[in-house]
């Protein structure tokens, strides 16, 4: 599925979306260049899910994490960007921080990926002539509540 945004508004709105289907076990796997767009993306779901406080990139922290009642549900946003081998995340207790909530993880690829999840929805997001463009591959636990 590809889908068009063409500025925030349409990139906040996406994000709405996501998070209406969004269920504790899901992973929302972000990929694209530098700029392409997940963080900003991360942040549209973030605040869809009630949040209304800032949302730091975790770049540097890797992993931040949301609770009710300011979120709908608890949420792991992580950022494996600067990760050298898959075996970080499992030493940092990914699975622990997992436990009951969703997961928005930026540059999974540096992890070894998600896919082979049921609840994995990847979207890889190319930067166009005007905006984004967000490529979506649901999991098999997607298919049924998917957009």
């Amino acid at each position: 599925m590809r889908f068009e945004l063409p500025d925030l508004s349409a990139m906040a709105e996406f994000g709405g979306r996501l998070a209406a289907l969004l269920q504790p076990g899901d992973v929302v796997a972000l990929t694209g260049g530098l700029g392409a767009g997940k963080t900003t993306l991360a942040r549209a779901i973030i605040a869809a899910l009630g949040y209304h406080g800032e949302v730091p990139s975790p770049t540097f922290s890797i992993i931040e994490t949301y609770d009710p009642p300011g979120l709908r549900l608890p949420l792991v946003h992580a950022d494996f960007y600067r990760l050298k081998r898959p075996e970080e995340a499992e030493e940092l207790g990914l699975d622990d921080y997992r436990l009951g909530a969703a997961l928005i993880a930026e540059w999974p690829e540096m992890t070894g990926g998600f896919t082979h999840e049921a609840g994995c929805l990847s979207i890889r997001l190319e930067i166009a002539e005007m905006g984004r463009i967000a490529i979506v591959e649901p999991g098999a636990d997607w298919l049924g509540r998917l957009l």
